[in-house]
């Protein structure tokens, strides 16, 4: 299936502006205690993006949605700039958070908790990850701690998370907990008095805002009617989930290490040293022709398995690929950028220190390398079986 010129005309618009608006803020000072850009820089970009028509870019009016290899070349271009996905309204966690509600969510709840998000108005935040000193769920969600039981028609929800990216400033939270029956998915309005927020640690990310918080749930009272799907699927409601995020993790992260990589080439032509531009140095040319190399196998993995979910596969094991190959091809293209920059390339002159810190970052986010391999392991046993009877 080819790619539509409708696809292609948004993600040019898109490329546009950021490029042409949304790159000039990033040496904006309103940030937060960790760096990240504070809600009201967020909020000041999405109107000029309203203005030019690139909000939500990826949700198309009527609420359908363009398909995985279409969003791919439309976040890649979003994420040219660690700005972009937040001032067009295709950032993590919300772009995952807004695919599952409109998969699973009933009319009530999209009216309720989709709209808002589509519309840009707020953030949203995903409570999954519990804290490793509580025994609680990382990338093995069977450990959940958090716990929920009905109350008349209520359901009460009670647990620790950590990790919770942009839930300091978020109006919308799902949160993952666990009853009789299993998991369980829960929308809720945020702020509440029932959700507070220990502490919000310093990372080596910067580019979400609100952080990645540790919370405490006390007895969170939830309305029946704001359980996400029913009572124990909340593990294949997250699962529908998983594969896209994932994907669109190495969407827009490709587009920030293409930037990186354009910066890094530009230096290398510019810079002089032992008589010629470093471009001409072979240690340095080789590098760069690299980061080529990466960079379109990073592109032709991300339209591989993006064609895999547009079949309707859950596409698991080829998201787990697609995760592994494109985080590990992206730091190798952040950490080469540094290098050929040299001292530059550490100092926060450009966005290419970002990048790498980002990257790196990445390469745990929805799960790290090792834990997709093993997960991939098993599978290769259980088709080897299957085949051997």
């Amino acid at each position: 299936m080819t790619i539509s010129d409708r696809a292609r005309a948004i993600a040019e618009k898109v490329e546009a502006f950021v490029r042409e608006q949304v790159i000039p803020y990033e040496s904006d000072p309103r940030r937060d205690h960790h760096g990240a850009p504070t809600d009201e820089l967020v909020m000041e970009m999405r109107e000029k993006a309203r203005a030019a028509g690139v909000l939500t870019p990826h949700i198309l009016e009527g609420g359908s949605h363009l398909n995985q290899r279409e969003t791919a070349i439309v976040l890649i271009a979003s994420g040219l700039s660690p700005l972009g996905p937040l001032a067009c309204n295709t950032m993590a966690p919300d772009e995952g958070n807004m695919y599952l509600l409109g998969k699973v969510g009933s009319t009530g709840l999209k009216q309720r908790f989709l709209e808002p998000l589509v519309a840009g108005r707020t953030r949203s935040a995903f409570f999954m990850t519990e804290p490793a000193e509580d025994g609680g769920a990382g990338s093995d969600p069977s450990m959940m701690q958090t716990t929920c039981r009905m109350d008349g028609n209520h359901w009460v929800v009670n647990g620790r998370k950590c990790f919770i990216t942009g839930a300091e400033g978020a109006g919308v939270g799902i949160v993952m907990a666990k009853a009789e029956e299993g998991a369980c998915l829960f929308l809720v309005d945020l702020p509440d008095p029932a959700i507070r927020i220990e502490h919000v640690p310093n990372t080596i990310d910067s580019s979400m805002p609100g952080g990645h918080a540790t919370v405490i749930i006390d007895n969170l009272r939830v309305p029946a009617d704001q359980m996400l799907g029913e009572a124990g699927e909340g593990f294949k409601y997250a699962q529908i989930r998983l594969s896209p995020a994932r994907l669109s993790h190495c969407m827009r992260w490709l587009g920030a290490c293409i930037r990186a990589n354009e910066i890094a080439t530009d230096y290398a032509n510019r810079r002089h040293a032992f008589g010629k531009p470093l471009v001409d140095h072979e240690g340095v040319g080789f590098m760069l022709a690299e980061n080529l190399i990466d960079i379109k196998q990073a592109e032709l993995m991300i339209d591989w398995c993006a064609g895999v979910l547009d079949t309707g596969s859950l596409g698991t094991a080829e998201s787990s690929m697609a995760k592994v190959a494109v985080s590990e091809a992206l730091m190798r293209i952040a950490d080469r950028c540094v290098q050929v920059m040299g001292g530059t390339g550490v100092t926060d002159k450009t966005i290419v220190e970002q990048v790498f810190r980002e990257v790196r970052a990445f390469r745990i986010y929805d799960g790290p390398t090792e834990v997709h391999k093993w997960s991939l392991a098993k599978k290769i046993k259980r088709d080897w079986k299957s085949a051997h009877g």
